[in-house]
Parts: structure tokens; sequence; C-alpha cells
């Protein structure tokens, strides 16, 4: 049967399963979105690029499946490389569809043209353009496998707008599944062995595939052998941090203990992560290039060990063949007190906030949240130093209940909850964003009201670009300058897109204002001021100036 190259690549879009896209609109990919019309997707039409893009990322992170999103040529495709950038460095599985100049026009530089194999080779696992209909089928499926198998990642599928409207007669290819791949025999015979023998062993958890059964697998690992376990950065969920094994996350500011406990341990099983430089505390945990036999490191991906760190014991594979390979082991080597003193190191670090300047006491509110919300609830945020109050008292407990990037995109954090929230409507989904932060996708609100998707949005507004303006104050004491924000009135400006909103000084009014916006059905925004002086969790802003 003749079909036009978009009718093709809708039915194979739904053989690999896709029930949800977004998209920004353009002309070069008409024909595609007519053939969504009665296709049964869940087509969500963003205000901006990047934003569409971030949603697809997170639909990817959520579900292990590729979020697809379709933008068009040029500078819609360039708006959309921050959320590609996304899913590069947190291994998220992603497709982006990229209108494109017919191909009678190719190589002149026509209108908005761009060589996406160019721009996306370094950003993406692959970037390409299909040419031919009669080979969307085989090409789709294998760019499903790419973007699923091994480390999973982002590709970037280009699509003139003239083969489109083309037909063909091609069978359709089946749904990709990827293969899961498991450690060697050998290599987790050696693992058994350094296992029983370490006394002081610890477990960091990080990746982009894990899923909620892998979850249960590693919690029952750690409780047969007495394993302390940590996460990488914005890796939570990964483990429940109100179980007694869990000792917190390697982030920015992270625990000195247990950065500490991490050098002194003489087993440290790094699992499905890179380790990159957040987590490695700028790359100052291990030794680089000398190597470190206490190391056992796992990944999907072979090229990724020994890629940075020369570990004791590489062992390529998933973190889900992992689970499955130790789920028979008996338990051994019990360390006891190490996991008991560095969970109590954990809950000293993290229960009780340190007070701040100003009324707005942003450890408090989350310390509220962390005892309000429900174990399903999920907290995305984008970038800043708001983030850290984040990290320290909120604990993540279920599987995906921490949407952010560990790429430390601004604007992550709205487009990310919309997604969440359209995706799991039943629990709470609540952004957290810094004013500078906010303004990156703050037309996202638009989407969120035009679907009737009731995020819950927390601005914290402190008139500034936090994090540089920390950097700024420590390397150049009082010489501010691009850091200072003047900043709209974010909860007029969310009334105007139809949503509840509300404004919150003292943060001894915030659990009210929250539980009315919650109560209100509608997407939901906050704005809350909180004292430039409390620039961080630890230190004001003069302290840092005057250090």
């Amino acid at each position: 049967m003749q079909r036009t190259g978009a009718q093709i690549l809708v039915d194979q879009l739904k053989i690999q399963g896709v029930d949800t896209a977004t998209c920004v609109p353009g002309e070069s990919y008409l024909s595609v979105l007519d053939a969504l019309i009665g296709s049964g997707v869940d087509l969500l039409t963003c205000r901006q690029e990047g934003g569409a893009a971030m949603m697809a990322e997170t639909y990817g992170k959520m579900t292990g499946r590729p979020g697809i999103c379709f933008v068009t040529r040029g500078p819609g495709a360039t708006n959309a490389a921050a959320g590609v950038h996304v899913a590069m460095q947190d291994s998220t599985p992603m497709i982006l569809f990229v209108g494109q100049i017919g191909r009678d026009m190719t190589y002149r530089e026509a209108f908005q043209e761009l060589d996406y194999g160019q721009v996306f080779g370094t950003m993406a696992k692959w970037a390409f353009q299909i040419d031919n209909p009669a080979r969307i089928p085989e090409l789709i499926a294998r760019a499903f496998r790419v973007a699923t198998q091994g480390r999973p990642g982002p590709v970037v599928i280009a699509l003139p707008e003239d083969m489109l409207v083309e037909t063909a007669d091609v069978p359709d290819a089946p749904r990709a599944e990827p293969i899961e791949m498991s450690p060697s025999a050998p290599g987790m015979d050696s693992l058994a062995e350094r296992l029983s023998k370490a006394k002081k062993p610890i477990a960091i958890l990080g990746g982009g595939n894990w899923r909620g059964e892998t979850r249960d697998k590693m919690i029952a690992f750690a409780e047969r052998h007495g394993l302390p376990v940590a996460v990488q950065f914005r890796r939570g969920g990964s483990f429940p941090a109100d179980h007694p094994n869990y000792v917190g996350d390697l982030s920015i500011g992270a625990n000195p203990r247990l950065v500490q406990a991490v050098k002194d341990a003489d087993l440290v099983l790094m699992l499905g992560g890179r380790m990159s430089e957040s987590p490695s505390q700028n790359y100052t945990l291990f030794d680089i290039g000398q190597g470190d036999d206490r190391l056992v490191h796992l990944h999907p991906d072979p090229e990724e060990i020994g890629r940075v760190y020369q570990p004791g014991l590489g062992l390529i594979g998933s973190v889900s063949g992992f689970a499955r390979a130790v789920a028979g082991w008996p338990g051994s080597n019990p360390q006891s007190d190490w996991v008991g003193d560095l969970r109590q190191a954990y809950l000293d670090w993290s229960t009780d906030p340190l007070p701040l300047p100003g009324d707005f006491q942003m450890g408090d509110v989350m310390c509220w949240l962390r005892d309000t919300l429900g174990p399903d609830a999920a907290i995305t945020n984008g970038a800043g130093n708001f983030a850290t109050w984040i990290n320290r008292h909120y604990r993540f407990r279920d599987h995906g209940s921490q949407l952010a990037p560990t790429s430390g995109s601004m604007g992550y954090g709205l487009p990310a909850a919309v997604m969440a929230k359209r995706h799991r409507p039943e629990r709470d989904v609540v952004c957290v964003a810094g004013d500078g932060d906010i303004m990156m996708t703050v037309q996202e609100l638009a989407t969120a009201a035009q679907y009737d998707i009731p995020v819950i949005v927390l601005v914290i507004d402190n008139s500034m670009f936090g994090t540089i303006r920390m950097h700024q104050e420590r390397d150049y004491p009082g010489r501010v300058s691009a850091t200072e924000l003047k900043n709209p009135d974010f909860a007029a400006m969310a009334s105007s897109f139809g949503c509840h909103s509300e404004t919150v000084r003292d943060s001894r009014d915030f659990a009210a204002a929250f539980d009315r916006a919650r109560a209100s059905g509608k997407p939901a925004l906050l704005h809350c001021f909180l004292d430039p002086e409390a620039l961080t969790i630890a230190k004001t802003l003069s302290e840092i100036r005057g250090a």
C-alpha cells in the first residue's frame, strides 16, 4: 500500500509505542502534523523549542523509552539544542525530529538550511537525514535502538519536507527493544571476592537507565551485604532516601562526611554512572590516570570504562543486568557500624536547616515539602543556588521523584514539571525555580494553562543570577557586573496565563499558600522572595564577599 513519508513515519512511531510527543509547529513538517491527527498520540504544542525538547527529555527519563519532539528547521532546531544537550549528558533516550528544506535545495544555504549531522554530531548519539521514504521503517527502528541501547541518549533526525509527501510501498519494521547487557561471570566472581573482604565498602548509584524493578533489586542487594548507598548528582530516587542504608547524594555542596567516606572506603562500587564533574567533586574523589584498585566501575558503554578513571575492576553492563546478576547472591560481611555511622551523618546533615537572613527561610520550606508531600511526588528544577536546598533537605523516595538535569541546564524545571504531570496526573508535581532560571522557559506556563496541567511552580526570587553572583563575590568581591536582575511580578504574570498565583514573603505563610495552590486544581505559581543576603545554604553574601 502506498503511503506518504509522513504517514509511514507516524505509523512507525505507533509501532514503537509512542503515546506522547511535543512540538513547536513549522511549515517544514506540516504533513507530519496532519498525519498525527487521529493517531492517538498526545501531541503537546509548546511555546519554545527548548521547552519542547526538555519535555521530551523528561518523558525519556520517566519511561525509559525515547521522548519525541518535533521542531522546524534552522532556529527551531538550534533552540531545541538545549534539550538535546541535557539528554546527552543525562544519558536519556530522546529523538528530535527536525523539518528540513526540500532535497532539491540543499547546499545553497536555503532558507533556514543547516547540516544537522554537523550541528548535532558532537551532541547526540546519532544525527542523520532520511532522504528516501522507503527507508523510514528501517531507520526509525534503528534510531529507537540507538537511543535506548547501551548508554541511552538523543538521536536527531532531519526530515526533508518533500520526502515527507513522497509516497512509498514499504512494510513496517517491528518494535525495537534494547538488549540489556549483563556483566561477565568472571567479572562478577571477582566482585564477589572483593565484596567478601571489604571492611568499608560503599556503592554510588548513577546513570540514566534506572527502573523501578531494578531499584528494588538494588535495595535488596544493599540490605544483604550491609552496603551504604549514595547517589550521584541529581539521581535522587535511584535509592530511597528514607532507607537505613541510604547515606546521601554526591552533589554540589555534598556532605563533607560523605565525601570523606568515599575516600576512606576500601571498596567503591560505581554503578551505572560516569561520575562526572559534579558528583566527583571536581574530579577529586579518585586519582585520574594512576588507577584506583578500590574502584569497581559498572557502565553499559565499554568506551566509558577507563575513559576518566582507571578502575581495579571494570564491568560492562546495564544496572538492570547487574541487579539480575546479584539477585541470587547470599549476604556476606555486613558492616553495620560503618553503615550506621554514615546514615547518622546523613541525618545530621539533612534534617534541620540552617537559619539565614530574611523572613523567607528556604530550608524550612524544603523541610515542609519533605514532610508533607507523598513519596510519589515529583520535584523538578533547573539550575541555580536554590537547588542546593533541595539536594540537602528533600528526601526522594520513589523512582522518578527527582527530575533535574545533571547537565545543570537553566530553565529545565518548568517544562519537566509540565511533562511529569501530563504523564502521571495522579501525583503532585512541584517545580522549584530561581528567578533567573524560570525566565529561560517561563512561556511554558502557557502550555500548562492550555492543557489544564495543574503543576505547582515555586519561583525563588532574590533578584540576581545567584550562582554566578556567588562566584563573582568570591573572585571579584564587591565588583558586581551582569548578575543583578529586575524581575516582573511573577504572580501577576502567572495570573495573566490563567494560573492560580500568590506572593509569599514569609516562609511561615508558605504552607497555607501551597495548600491553596494545590486545591485550586489549576496550574499555580507561588512567587517567593528570598533575601539577597541568603545567597547560599551555608554562607551569606556578605560572608562570601568578606572572605
